[in-house]
């Protein structure tokens, strides 16, 4: 049996989902079953529900799909690769800022790491990151208000 035959049985005894990032190697991809960007394939993995999700992309892209399904079981097959815009602002940072600048609505991209995440009020998109400021400093506004 060649390499796909064997990975393909094994998706289907593990009842695996296999998950590759558009950056992907296309051979990666050839496998995968869901192809497309960090966010996409981590709610793809939430809605299928599967038992085991090996994730082809990035530390912070496993670790979101973690998030949004906790009960499965996350595999990255190369642990060691990050992202440098993820690890920009580290959650020791953010900390330090919250601390300096209380009161002071935090937002971070969704592509950061979990850790990160931790440490802020909102995570946002492009495609959603000025409305929610927007909202999030309207409703700010109102409470300072009342």
């Amino acid at each position: 049996m060649d390499l796909v035959g064997e990975i393909n049985k094994l998706k289907t005894i593990r009842r695996a989902l296999v998950l590759a990032h558009n950056y992907t190697r296309p051979e990666i991809q050839d496998i995968a079953d869901f192809t497309g960007d960090s966010l996409e394939l981590s709610r793809k993995a939430a809605e299928c529900a599967a038992p085991v999700i090996v994730f082809c992309g990035v530390r912070f892209m496993v670790e979101t799909a973690k998030i949004l399904s906790p009960n499965s079981v996350v595999l990255h097959p190369n642990p060691h690769a990050g992202c440098p815009m993820a690890d920009m602002a580290s959650p020791e940072a953010v900390a330090e800022y919250r601390e300096k600048h209380p009161g002071t609505l935090v937002v971070a991209y969704v592509n950061t790491t979990a850790t990160t995440k931790t440490q802020v009020d909102i995570c946002c998109t492009s495609g959603n990151a000025e409305k929610l400021v927007a909202v999030s400093s309207r409703d700010s506004r109102e409470t300072i208000s009342s």
